[in-house]
């Protein structure tokens, strides 16, 4: 008998095509999201054990409420002062973004990638770890290095890869290195920085030190198995370290649901590896600095790492290389139900009294004209299409220790056929 035939009355079997909830020409629609009331989350012990954080992964840690109110336990009761800095780094980190965004459509560079509506991830986060601690960045967080008081004119040298930037020209721009800021090399590999960060982290703490590592990815890194591999050595070493992943929405034109996010929160795949999982409004600062503040403490104590999903939206394209609107819907940005997080933090300062609209558009304005400054000062040392920028010689640099004999042959040849060609120019060639 034909096994098939047995089987007349079973359905036959169907794949599952994930489908955001509303395409390009269709109204967007969130109400499949479910927003935790502000305040209502609890907020365990830093050194609670990880089996009774369970429901920390699928629920929503908020701070500030729909009138600006910072409301429950996890409120960190910031002075004034520190609102009103995480404010201005925020407004600087989109300044920045708009005027360099801008500079790639004048073809004064090839390439750049905005932070929009995310930017409470990186400056709160910033503000919330110490400045020793290392920061293991994904492409996306430009704005930890405002935070930290990383110079502009030096980030945008590297974008233009000019005569002034650090790294030479050789890598992507927005893909910076600043060490002496705790801020490793940004990778174009996805996720390779999540194992990097653990490594970094159980160093730190077979030394002693006192250092913690974070880390940073987009959701739909988290199907790379460099996640996997950093989650395991993370849970089995107990590394001090903070594994973050912004949820925002939207991989590479790819939905959420291609990574997973159909089936459960990112934060749940803490549960299976035994590690403490929380799930944060990404767009509320306060609950941003708040969540990361105790997965610090938690770390900083032995208590282990701490998996944090930085549930926000990405309110542009990927990149300067993606057209949203041929994936998604027009008004899903408008209609994003956990707003902006700039003018959230905006709303509270005003409703302690510590802010108000006038200030608030000097600050915008002040912000414009700092980024304006630095950009002219970066163009002294050259924009893409202005010729070569770095000797050619330096292509052989900073690679291997010892350069090995078949690069030196490599090298010999270049030098003799540059002195063949331009006998005039001790060093350099045609500009």
């Amino acid at each position: 008998m034909n096994i098939d035939s047995r089987r007349t009355n079973i359905p036959p079997l169907a794949l599952h095509i994930p489908e955001p909830p509303a395409r390009p020409g269709e109204e967007a629609d969130f109400s499949h999201i479910q927003v935790t009331p502000a305040g209502e989350t609890r907020r365990p012990d830093s050194w609670a054990d990880p089996h009774s954080l369970q429901d920390m992964a699928y629920g929503l840690v908020r701070v500030l409420d729909d009138r600006g109110q910072a409301v429950g336990a996890w409120d960190p009761r910031l002075s004034p002062d520190t609102l009103r800095a995480m404010l201005r780094d925020m407004a600087l980190t989109r300044a920045f973004d708009d005027r360099m965004f801008r500079a790639q459509r004048q073809g004064k560079t090839s390439f750049y990638m905005k932070c929009t509506g995310e930017e409470a991830v990186a400056v709160a986060q910033s503000h919330a770890l110490d400045f020793e601690d290392m920061c293991f960045p994904s492409y996306r967080q430009q704005g930890i290095l405002i935070t930290r008081g990383y110079p502009l004119v030096d980030m945008i040298n590297q974008i233009y890869s000019n005569k002034g930037d650090a790294l030479k020209g050789r890598q992507l721009p927005i893909m910076y290195s600043a060490p002496d800021h705790g801020f490793f090399t940004v990778s174009g590999n996805l996720a390779t920085q999540l194992p990097q960060a653990v490594g970094w982290a159980m160093a730190s703490a077979s030394r002693g030190d006192t250092r913690i590592a974070a880390t940073w990815c987009g959701e739909g890194s988290t199907a790379e198995g460099d996640f996997h591999a950093a989650m395991t050595f993370a849970t089995v070493y107990r590394a001090p370290v903070i594994i973050n992943v912004v949820n925002n929405q939207w991989a590479i034109s790819s939905f959420v649901g291609f990574a997973g996010g159909e089936a459960t929160t990112f934060a749940a795949r803490a549960i299976g590896y035994g590690v403490a999982g929380l799930r944060v409004d990404g767009n509320d600062p306060l609950a941003v600095y708040a969540a990361t503040a105790w997965a610090a403490e938690r770390a900083r104590t032995n208590n282990g790492p701490t998996l944090i999903e930085h549930f926000t939206y990405r309110a542009e394209g990927h990149s300067t290389s993606d057209d949203p609107s041929a994936y998604r819907s027009a008004d899903e940005r408008a209609k994003w139900p956990l707003g902006d997080p700039i003018a959230r933090l905006k709303t509270h300062l005003i409703a302690l009294g510590e802010w108000d609209e006038d200030r608030h558009a000097a600050m915008d304005l002040e912000c414009a004209e700092t980024v304006k400054a630095a950009q002219k000062q970066a163009e002294k040392n050259g924009i893409l299409g202005h010729g070569l920028h770095q000797p050619l010689e330096t292509m052989f640099e900073d690679v291997f220790e010892t350069l090995p004999p078949h690069l030196k042959e490599q090298q010999a040849q270049m030098l003799a056929e540059r002195m063949r060609k331009w006998p005039d120019q001790a060093e350099g060639g045609p500009s």
